[in-house]
């Protein structure tokens, strides 16, 4: 199995800035996509950020042009690297990885814990 836990959440102002990360560990064979969700209270979950194996990136339109999603791939971890933060920006962000615990097993889609981002007004 592969386990994603995430840090690095927590309370900032507005117009601030914070790091999340998120490093899988386990049985892992391949990590594929890595992506970042989250959840705000009361909505569905939403695509923040996604890089592929290969390094491509895309955003969602909230948050194109101030948050940045990069990868190291060594250590199976990915990050995101919030600016500019707004109210709106608070919710629960989740670390997402598409790969295989083993050369045999398929291609699973896996989840972290959440970490918390509250944006003070």
């Amino acid at each position: 199995q592969v386990q994603l836990v995430e840090s690095g959440g927590g309370l900032v102002q507005i117009g601030g800035s914070l790091r999340l990360s998120c490093a899988a560990s386990g049985n892992i064979f391949r990590i594929n996509d890595m992506a970042w969700y989250r959840q705000a209270p009361g909505k569905q979950r939403e695509l923040v950020a996604c890089i592929t194996s290969g390094g491509s990136t895309s955003y969602g339109a909230d948050v194109k042009g101030r948050f940045t999603i990069s990868r190291e791939y060594a250590k199976n971890t990915v990050f995101l690297v919030m600016n500019s933060l707004k109210p709106e920006d608070t919710a629960v962000y989740y670390c997402n990885a598409d790969g295989k615990a083993t050369f045999v097993d398929r291609t699973r889609t896996y989840w972290g814990q959440g970490t918390q981002v509250t944006v003070s007004s």
